[in-house]
């Protein structure tokens, strides 16, 4: 079954990662497994050039694994765009929650944060959105806000949210 899908999202350097670190360790303490995505609109570049991994991948291998002792690392060609639905579908089974930092242009649940410092305008919608994690004044008064270090109400919102079948 795949497991409920959540995005914050925000403008660049509005705190998504702090955001998200916090969600992260809060929920896990709560005993949720958490998986991650993060989107980027870069080419990630995860494996060095020489190595073994780069040159099985170099001589045409589809996907190319690197294990160690307590973690492993993929490195895989993709025929389609892989959204976070797709790699929930296909990875996300052992975990409660995949959280997604980006894809604010994807349909899907979001948060957002907004800082004061980086904007004072929302990147999506309001209508689009299922809280808004702010220090900006005389926003909408839906959907629901949090303050920015407020990591307990936020927790305590994605898991009603998840509680409510998402």
């Amino acid at each position: 079954m795949t497991p409920p899908i959540l995005s914050i999202v925000g403008r660049s350097n509005s705190g998504k990662t702090t955001l998200m670190e916090r969600l992260i360790r809060r929920l896990s303490d709560q005993g949720l497994r958490i998986a991650t995505i993060k989107h980027s609109h870069h080419q990630p570049e995860l494996d060095q050039p020489g190595k073994d991994s780069w040159r099985h991948k170099q001589a045409g291998a589809g996907a190319s694994f690197l294990i160690g002792p307590q973690q492993m690392l993929m490195v895989a060609d993709h025929a389609q765009v892989p959204t976070p639905n797709l790699l929930a579908s296909l990875y996300g089974t052992n975990f409660e929650l995949v959280l997604v930092e980006g894809y604010s242009s994807l349909p899907g649940a979001k948060i957002e944060i907004l800082r004061a410092a980086r904007s004072s305008t929302l990147r999506c919608d309001p209508t689009e959105l299922l809280a808004i994690v702010t220090d900006v004044e005389g926003l909408p008064p839906k959907p629901p806000q949090f303050a920015l270090d407020d990591v307990t109400a936020i927790a305590n919102f994605v898991r009603e949210w998840m509680g409510r079948g998402c």
